[in-house]
């Protein structure tokens, strides 16, 4: 594996809403770079440093991952943990579709 590939990619949301996964830090560093300027805050600047850095190899790249997820997360662009999500069922009973 590349030293600046993540270990697991940060899914997050581009466009219209579409997933896209950011496999490496260079991904991660194109993305902050193309950022439009209403999400260029401090969690921001954070993340474009780290990612610098990690390409660099002054840091590891798990830490500019987390970083970077970091900054997704602040700004709702982080797709949700699908694995995390747990399917809600009505009992038996309450069931309006089963007779």
């Amino acid at each position: 594996m590349k030293p600046d590939m993540f270990k697991e990619p940060v899914s997050i949301l581009v466009g219209l809403g579409f997933p896209a996964e950011v496999r490496s830090v260079l991904e991660a560093y194109r993305y902050l770079s193309e950022c439009p300027t209403s999400l260029r805050d401090t969690a921001h600047s954070i993340a474009l440093r780290a990612c610098g850095a990690a390409l660099r190899g002054e840091i590891e790249a798990e830490t500019a991952r987390g970083l970077f997820a970091a900054f997704a997360e602040k700004h709702d662009v982080l797709t949700p943990d699908t694995k995390s999500i747990v399917a809600f069922r009505l009992p038996r009973d309450r069931d309006p579709h089963v007779r």
